[in-house]
């Protein structure tokens, strides 16, 4: 689903304009930014919990020359499924 997809399911589930529905999207997707900086997690109880994770910086490998990469330190962000919509799913 895409985003704008996913905004104009929101706009019908909840009878706000698209205009209202991709303004909460972007407000939840900015809140998801902020808890992650800031605490580096978000929990949705019973949806998903988003936590960001620090990845050191190793060495890799060109699949396609085979040449060694250094392959720099950053922040990954891992997502983890909750109950509610393991269930769903299943």
């Amino acid at each position: 689903m895409s985003k704008a997809e996913l905004v104009n399911f929101m706009a019908e589930e909840t009878g706000l304009t698209k205009a209202d529905a991709t303004r909460a999207l972007d407000a939840m997707m900015k809140g998801v930014e902020k808890g992650l900086k800031e605490s580096g997690k978000v929990t949705l109880t019973g949806f998903c919990t988003f936590a960001s994770k620090k990845k050191p910086a190793t060495t890799g490998r060109n699949p396609r020359t085979g040449e060694t990469v250094q392959i720099a330190a950053r922040t990954a962000v891992t997502i983890k499924a909750g109950s509610k919509l393991k269930d769903a799913l299943n």
